[in-house]
């Protein structure tokens, strides 16, 4: 009894420790930041090998998701300087590439490695529509959404013992293992719909920072739930929020997002 309250009095005071707020959406999670060093080399080695057993693609389709993701990328280097929280994207190792796969996917490690598969491409079927899709990716990376789910993961398996730096790196690498198994086929770990729907907002506002029009992220979406209609869910949809849902929020996020699109000189 007195080992499990102190075990409870631990796991709270780490969450009080721990507790980040994201600078643009104003929401509060665990994360545990200690962590991201060990997270961030966990992710490299993991997006390195992924590189390795897939199918990297050259050519002009490759160098629009070079340019999109670089646009992201920019347009995050401006928000947060414009914050003056610059400091937040030191370690940020920021790569995307295109990999030859079917699957209706894209993704995003902790510390900035981007994937995108072919099979999107149909859907995004331009830059604006692939800037829908990289600002939402790049966003779960900004908001540090694998270091919080690893972080609630940890704290459910070993609670109080974190506080003593008792964790090794086999016991972390187990954790990160299971959100994030090793090739190119690898099933990332699932965020929650409140995560999904902030990376949908944060991914708002980052293409529109970068002067994509960010009302083209309605009918991004409209196509990407045709596209499961009838057949199996794609794994790009399989933890987001319904549709309906999803496109009511974007209203709701839209004019906050068209501000930064005109100040960016985006046309009305």
């Amino acid at each position: 009894m007195k080992i499990t309250h102190l075990l409870g009095i631990g796991a709270i005071a780490l969450a009080v420790a721990a507790c980040t707020t994201n600078p643009m959406t104003g929401r509060k999670s665990l994360q545990i930041g200690t962590l991201n060093p060990q997270i961030t080399s966990a992710a490299v080695q993991q997006y390195q090998q992924t590189l390795k057993e897939a199918k990297v693609v050259t050519g002009a389709q490759a160098q629009m998701v070079k340019k999109v993701g670089n646009n992201i990328k920019l347009a995050a280097e401006k928000y947060y300087s414009s914050i003056g929280r610059s400091s937040d994207l030191a370690n940020y190792q920021w790569e995307f590439n295109l990999l030859q796969d079917n699957q209706v996917n894209a993704w995003c490690m902790p510390g900035g490695k981007v994937a995108v598969y072919t099979g999107i491409l149909p859907i995004t079927k331009d830059e604006t529509g692939l800037a829908v899709v990289m600002g939402h990716e790049v966003a779960h990376a900004l908001a540090g959404h694998g270091n919080e789910r690893i972080s609630q993961a940890m704290v459910a398996q070993y609670g109080g013992a974190i506080l003593g730096g008792t964790i090794s790196n086999a016991q972390l690498a187990r954790v990160f293992e299971a959100a994030y198994p090793i090739g190119s086929q690898v099933a990332l770990l699932k965020y929650g719909r409140t995560q999904e729907s902030e990376a949908d907002e944060m991914g708002l506002n980052l293409m529109a920072i970068a002067g994509y029009d960010p009302r083209q992220a309605i009918p991004f979406w409209s196509r990407m739930e045709a596209q499961s209609s009838g057949n199996r869910q794609p794994e790009f949809l399989s933890t987001h929020p319904s549709p309906q849902t999803r496109i009511s929020d974007i209203q709701k996020d839209l004019p906050k997002a068209l501000e930064y699109y005109r100040a960016a000189g985006g046309k009305s």
